[in-house]
């Protein structure tokens, strides 16, 4: 058996735990988490997925996301997935949670509770190439016109909540 995720109902509340591979499957409720980092210039950085990846392969996407382990506490998580991924330890912050449920190439379902966090760091990424192929640092308007004309471009996840993540960022400089 592979990597399990934490099976959760509509109030996140734990009932069980499943394969990571059978959950996108079925397309059952898990937990997951989100990253977003800024810079000091309050630019995001976004990574482009590994080509190797089982779903949204090559796609551009937050900072970094997974899912929880047994036992283990969403910020918990977050950071171990920060460093895993982009090879980044900053402090993270609690910014909200949405559920999303998407059709994904190879008929997987994202049926996902996500905990979306965001932190700041001016380091430069040491990236996981079996995690991420490429990466940079965009601002706002520069993002919201790339998504625009390549929509595709980018995961559904990612589409969803990054206007709302820079909206927040946005609050803590007024």
């Amino acid at each position: 058996m592979g990597e399990e995720v934490i099976l959760v109902n509509e109030k996140d509340e734990i009932f069980g735990y499943m394969d990571k591979l059978e959950a996108h499957k079925s397309g059952d409720l898990h937990r997951a988490i989100s990253i977003f980092i800024f810079n000091k210039d309050n630019e995001m950085l976004i990574q482009r997925r590994a080509l190797s990846k089982y779903h949204t392969a090559g796609l551009w996407s937050n900072t970094a996301c997974s899912h929880p382990r047994k036992n283990e506490l969403t910020l918990e998580a977050a950071n171990r997935r920060l460093i895993e991924e982009m090879g980044i330890s900053t402090d993270l912050f609690f910014a909200f949670k949405f559920k999303y449920k998407s059709i994904l190439n190879n008929n997987l379902i994202e049926n996902e509770l996500d905990h979306v966090f965001y932190g700041f760091s001016d380091k430069k990424p040491e990236i996981n190439l079996s995690e991420v192929c490429e990466y940079k640092y965009i601002c706002k308007d520069d993002l919201d016109k790339l998504i625009l004309i390549n929509p595709d471009l980018f995961t559904p996840w990612f589409k969803l909540i990054y206007d709302k993540v820079f909206r927040i960022i946005k609050k803590q400089y007024i």
